[in-house]
C-alpha cells in the first residue's frame, strides 16, 4: 500500500502498531488514517476510538483495512469514511484515498 499511495504522490507515514501511530497523529496530524484492525497493543477499533475522544485531535478521515466481516458495523459506530479488504487492490486503494483526501495529502499507511 505505500509504495502504491507514494507512486500516487501521497505522503505516506507508516506506524508499526497504535502506539507508534498514536505519536505520528499526536505530532502532525495526517488528512487520512488507515488503519488496520488487527494491529499489536489494541485493536484498530480501540485506535481509532481512543484518537476520537481526544478533543486535541482533528476529525481525521479513517479508513479501515480488514479482513473481518464485523468492521462495517464497529465502524459505522467511529464515523469510518470507508472499508478496504484483504488483499487490498491498488485501484480500489487510490479510488478510496482520492474521495477523501485533496492534493498534498499526509496519510498514514
Amino acid at each position: 500500500m505505500q509504495l502504491h499511495l507514494s507512486a500516487a504522490g501521497y505522503e505516506v507515514h507508516a506506524a508499526a502498531d497504535a502506539i507508534a501511530g498514536g505519536y505520528l497523529v499526536l505530532r502532525t496530524p495526517p488528512d487520512l488514517i488507515i488503519c488496520d484492525v488487527n494491529m499489536p497493543h489494541m485493536d484498530g477499533f480501540e485506535f481509532i476510538a481512543a484518537l476520537k475522544s481526544d478533543k486535541s485531535i482533528p476529525n481525521i478521515p479513517v479508513i479501515f483495512l480488514t479482513s473481518f466481516d464485523e468492521g462495517d458495523y464497529r465502524g459505522k459506530e467511529l464515523g469510518v469514511v470507508g472499508y478496504l479488504t484483504k488483499p487490498v487492490r491498488a485501484d480500489r486503494l487510490l479510488a478510496l484515498v482520492a474521495q477523501h483526501v485533496a492534493g498534498g495529502a499526509h496519510p498514514i499507511g
